[in-house]
């Protein structure tokens, strides 16, 4: 869950630093304290993109560093996975993410003190924080987004990612026949010229590592008469012979010898340098074997012209392939793998396309049966979802509002097939399967229902998103839920439902609401006050936890307006009370239950 919350310089924030507590969190103020701005920052650190115009006038830069406990999400196989994708550690179960926005709208991200990128913070950010706002409300107008609630609420996220996986996998086989079907006279041409690349390359039989041993023989054999001479004489040196002028050489061996004698007579007389002597021994027989080697070298090294001349062609032959197909051996003959297989599918192009359809049927056959799997699980959960809303709704004051899921196909050319009440057809579909989904809503019995978009209010809207997102909690890991005026649009009357709904969420969840209604905010189990004030000529916002006394004045002003009269503070506290006994008698049926 988010501790804490420090803003720098960020809009009308000059310096702010917020712990939050567990449960439900409400942030209140009059409009335009900076209370939604407080929202755009958590969003900035979040990944949310940001400008310059978020930097506070006269600032260099603006800063926005939040702190999370992430210990509730260490069973999360995903988010385990995407810590290990970024090189991400928490330390002591902590997680620290920072955005520094300098005034050019250029920003610096950070995650535990590490550099990072504004979309590996989205990514983080999203297992962590759920925002939201009007803009998240308003999403509930597209059909796109009922399907992914829909099948959030069916738990089909597995199902989903294995089907759009062979979704892709099935494009991939249409691309690839095609490909092959097109433009026969390219082919031809194509394979022309992998032809004579293939024989070519083919032609020269090359080995791997072969330039480099001849590289090293040519060296030998260019070099033959000064190698033969240097052996010569370092033979000569080690075991003694006539040097070029005639005299006699002393080697090195002779002498060591005579030494090598002395030491193990020593030894015989003073046993303690047997070690020594046995040791020495092994030395003189290591050079006069060292020596014997020389002696063959030299014996056996000889200029051949005939094989340097042999060698020489056959490093021009490679460096001559290298210019065309890699700068290495080895990049030449990976390209000749490459361009045989790449003929020889040019070449047997009807018989790859046989083995692409059997693949592509197969995948087709996959794809239908999954998509049927996913289909019918989407209806039994549609069923579950219209009870449950259609419930929370009429708690939320929303009268006799009728919900309902409509299932129709998509539109597209590429077909599975599939099994939909006890029929077998072809659907086309897409990486979601083969469904199209609308949420419907009748505001009054008996009227039909109609999309979201035709029928609801922006009240509506707000209260049928917090409906839809209490149902969905229980399967929810997102430790954080941020509502920013979820009630805005909605009257004094329903706004205790909307409270009642909160305070539920934070039993599973960390809520934070943005909330002008007295009704809301008095469920919350820590309430923060907003507010807007003039420091040395320059507009600033702020932000406190408030005591008991204070908290029933900022109620009692949502009800009543500046400044409280006791009959608003008497409304305020006769409000609390009620929501008191109202929370006790609910904890206690759970504990009951």
């Amino acid at each position: 869950m988010l501790l804490e919350l420090t803003i720098r310089n960020f809009a009308i924030i000059r310096d702010l630093r917020i712990s939050f507590a567990a449960g439900l969190n409400a942030l209140t103020g009059e409009t335009g304290a900076g209370k939604s701005i407080i929202i755009d920052a958590l969003g900035a650190v979040l990944g949310a993109r940001v400008s310059s115009d978020l930097v506070r006038s006269g600032a260099g830069s603006a800063w926005v560093e939040a702190l999370f406990d992430v210990h509730a999400l260490e069973t999360n196989r995903r988010w385990q996975d995407a810590l290990a994708d970024h090189g991400i550690e928490p330390e002591d179960g902590l997680l620290i993410l920072s955005r520094d926005i300098n005034a050019s709208g250029r920003s610096v991200a950070r995650i535990n003190g590490r550099s990072a990128t504004a979309a590996t913070l989205a990514i983080i950010g999203g297992f962590l924080v759920d925002i939201h706002g009007q803009s998240e409300h308003l999403s509930l107008l597209r059909p796109a987004v009922h399907l992914e609630l829909l099948d959030q609420f069916a738990s089909l996220g597995e199902s989903r990612e294995r089907f759009a996986e062979l979704a892709r996998e099935y494009a991939s086989i249409e691309r690839r026949i095609e490909a092959i079907r097109s433009n026969a006279r390219e082919r031809a041409q194509r394979a022309d010229l992998l032809h004579f690349q293939v024989d070519e390359i083919g032609a020269a039989q090359l080995e791997p590592g072969e330039d480099e041993a001849l590289e090293r023989e040519r060296s030998v054999l260019a070099n033959a008469e000064r190698l033969a001479l240097l052996a010569a004489e370092a033979y000569q040196l080690l075991d003694g012979g006539d040097e070029a002028s005639g005299e006699p050489l002393a080697g090195a061996l002779n002498p060591l010898r005579l030494a090598v004698e002395r030491i193990e007579e020593l030894a015989r007389i003073d046993r303690a340098h047997e070690p020594l002597a046995s040791q020495m021994r092994e030395v003189q027989f290591l050079l006069e074997d060292h020596a014997l080697t020389i002696r063959s070298y030299a014996e056996d090294v000889e200029a051949d012209p005939a094989r340097l001349a042999e060698i020489e062609d056959r490093l021009a032959l490679i460096k001559q392939l290298q210019r065309k197909y890699g700068a290495t051996l080895d990049e030449v003959l990976a390209h000749y793998e490459r361009a045989n297989a790449e003929l020889d599918e040019l070449q047997n192009s009807e018989e790859h396309i046989e083995g692409l359809r059997e693949t592509e049927e197969r995948l087709r056959e996959q794809l239908g049966a999954l998509a049927t799997e996913m289909s019918l699980a989407r209806r039994s959960a549609a069923e579950a979802l219209v009870a449950q809303v259609e419930h929370s709704i009429a708690e939320l004051n929303m009268g006799r509002s009728q919900f309902q899921v409509a299932f129709g196909p998509l539109g597209g050319a590429s077909t599975v097939p599939v099994e939909i009440d006890g029929e077998r057809c072809e659907r086309p579909f897409d990486a979601t399967g083969v469904d199209r989904v609308e949420f419907l809503i009748a505001p009054n019995a008996g009227e039909v229902p109609r999309p979201l978009a035709k029928i609801a209010s922006g009240g509506e809207m707000a209260r049928l998103m917090l409906a839809l997102k209490s149902i969905l909690s229980t399967g929810d890991d997102t430790p954080t839920l941020v509502f920013d005026e979820v009630d805005v649009g909605v009257g004094g009357r329903s706004a205790q439902p909307v409270g009642e709904k909160l305070w539920r969420l934070g039993k599973a969840h960390q809520v934070l609401v943005i909330s002008h209604l007295p009704q809301v905010a008095g469920f919350a189990e820590s309430h923060y006050k907003i507010t807007k004030l003039d420091r040395e000529g320059r507009t600033e916002t702020s932000i406190g936890l408030l005591d008991a006394a204070e908290r029933l004045d900022e109620l009692a002003a949502m009800f009543d307006g500046q400044p409280p009269t006791p009959e608003s503070r008497e409304n305020a506290r006769a409000m609390l009370e009620r929501i008191d006994r109202w929370k006790r008698e609910r904890l206690a049926a759970s504990a009951v239950g």
